[in-house]
């Protein structure tokens, strides 16, 4: 079985231990130290931690009153709040002015399972993507996030890191690198391509296994960077495979698939699917079963590869649009 690591559990490690070496990282929490795992950096450093309590909005305040005096906040609360709740101070106090805030936010998705709709974080990736300005980052896995921290800690600029409350398999070794506005191929193939982010890159991997046991070879995409997205390498695995799967436990608005449909729209459109809440809330549950409710599977994503693959074999032209004229071709 492969290792699994939880993202929260890595980021409260990794930044421990930056600081040690960064004097002017500075944390700040809204009475969830525990479950975002920034407690330890509170034990290790108590002069620069901040217990805000449940006063996100002032939280955000705060973070861009020190980030205006030099220091390097990580600010971390619940995906669901971060976004928010505190959307407006992030929009004026920290993207309007550019500062060097970091906001992690854990337990983002459905995978937080029977905390419920009201804690179901699927809004926020579209939230932060929006806002001028901000960056934009889902891990794949632990050491995926480790790379992630670190990188966050020496960018200047407002930065979202969406971690996941679960544990789930490994991809990348220890050693992996992150770097902004890359994508990368961690499973090749010609007949299509999954662009995942989070979670769903190793449910890919496992439909990608299935699939190739029936012959058909796909190509799996981590695009952990949401914002700015890597248009070369997307646009790239549309040409060669002529059709595009994302997917993200997160909706399906404004999320990953609604970057990568506006990019391939304007460049190179082919056959899309977006995989992930359609304009709905998470409801109480266990989390895989919400996941498989959701169509977030290996057997969902299977079933809607090879209902992609029909509607290719239907239209042999690997784009579904001239690239001369704006006119749609007929579909078979």
């Amino acid at each position: 079985m492969a290792e699994k690591l939880g993202t929260r559990d890595v980021y409260g490690v990794e930044l421990a231990k930056l600081g040690e070496t960064n004097k002017d990282i500075v944390v700040l929490t809204a009475d969830l130290a525990g479950s975002t795992k920034v407690s330890k950096f509170g034990k290790n450093f108590p002069d620069r931690f901040f217990n805000l309590g449940v006063a996100e909005q002032d939280m955000m305040g705060m973070a861009a009153g020190l980030a205006a005096a030099g220091k390097i906040p990580f600010v971390s609360t619940f995906a669901v709040f971060a976004s928010g709740r505190a959307w407006e101070q992030i929009r004026q106090s920290i993207c309007l002015p550019k500062l060097n805030v970091k906001i992690v936010a854990t337990h983002g998705g459905i995978t937080v399972g029977p905390d419920g709709a009201s804690h179901h974080s699927v809004e926020d990736i579209g939230l932060m993507r929006g806002l001028p300005n901000m960056i934009v980052i889902m891990p794949c896995d632990g050491h995926e996030t480790s790379a992630a921290i670190k990188f966050a800690a020496n960018h200047k600029g407002p930065i979202y890191i969406r971690l996941s409350r679960e544990k789930f398999p490994v991809i990348f070794d220890e050693n992996c690198p992150f770097e902004l506005g890359k994508a990368s191929v961690v499973r090749d193939g010609n007949d299509l391509t999954f662009v995942m982010c989070g979670i769903m890159v190793h449910i890919a991997l496992d439909a990608a296994k299935i699939l190739n046991e029936e012959g058909i070879k796909v190509r799996v995409i981590n695009s952990s960077s949401i914002k700015p997205l890597d248009k070369n390498l997307i646009l790239a695995a549309a040409e060669e495979t002529g059709a595009i799967i994302t997917g993200e436990e997160h909706s399906i608005i404004n999320g990953l698939g609604s970057a990568v449909a506006e990019l391939l729209s304007e460049n190179c459109p082919v056959h899309l699917k977006r995989v992930g809440l359609e304009d709905c809330f998470g409801q109480t549950g266990d989390s895989r079963d919400l996941m498989e409710h959701y169509g977030l599977t290996p057997e969902a994503l299977v079933k809607t590869a090879k209902n992609i693959l029909k509607k290719k074999q239907n239209n042999p032209s690997e784009k579904l649009y001239s690239p001369s004229t704006d006119a749609v071709l007929e579909q078979a």
